[in-house]
């Protein structure tokens, strides 16, 4: 019966993705029903995020308010689905439940080896330098390369303004200090 289980998507209250996937899984599980719900996910990916030139990793959930679900489509589980607290429906015209194609599936099953990263630093932000043999000057971001990790900044130093180049870690914003 697994043959015929294809991926569906249901629409949640936004920030009950993991507590109505808990709440199918529990169902699952307490009916004996793996045969019918194969998989329930909430898909996310990891984010690293620098902020105050300190580096942190950060789970973030790439569909917030979806969930992704195997299952095979019956009058039973789509009950189950969506009698579930939290759940508002399947995506699909008119609230029915409508495959994800073989094509879909894969652009949304494609876990990224090299995390996302994310900055609070953009063109004309002034900042202060850190960490470096500049540590304290101020300067004004010239341009930032994400792929790179680095950020060109003018840094004014006695006077003067001296073009650098610099990690992303070693510049604080300056409204967030």
């Amino acid at each position: 019966m697994s043959e015929a289980a294809k991926w569906y998507v249901i629409h949640t209250y936004s920030g009950y993705e993991n507590k109505v996937k808990q709440n199918i899984e529990k169902v699952v599980e307490n009916r004996k029903l793996h045969d019918l719900i194969l998989e329930v996910r909430v898909p996310t990916e990891k984010v690293t995020e620098i902020t105050d030139g300190k580096t942190k990793e950060v789970e973030r959930k790439t569909f917030p308010g979806y969930v992704l679900l195997k299952m095979v489509y019956t009058d039973e589980s789509w009950y189950i689905v969506k009698s579930t607290r939290g759940v508002t429906g399947f995506v699909g015209p008119a609230s029915e439940p409508t495959p994800l194609s073989e094509k879909e599936v894969e652009a949304l099953g494609v876990s990224l080896d090299t995390p996302a990263v994310e900055v609070n630093i953009s063109a004309g932000d002034s900042v202060r330098v850190s960490g470096t043999a500049m540590d304290g000057f101020v300067g004004v971001v010239q341009k930032v390369d994400i792929d790179n990790g680095t950020v060109d900044v003018l840094v004014s130093m006695f006077g003067r303004e001296t073009p650098a180049t610099l990690s992303l870690t070693q510049v604080i914003r300056l409204d967030d200090i």
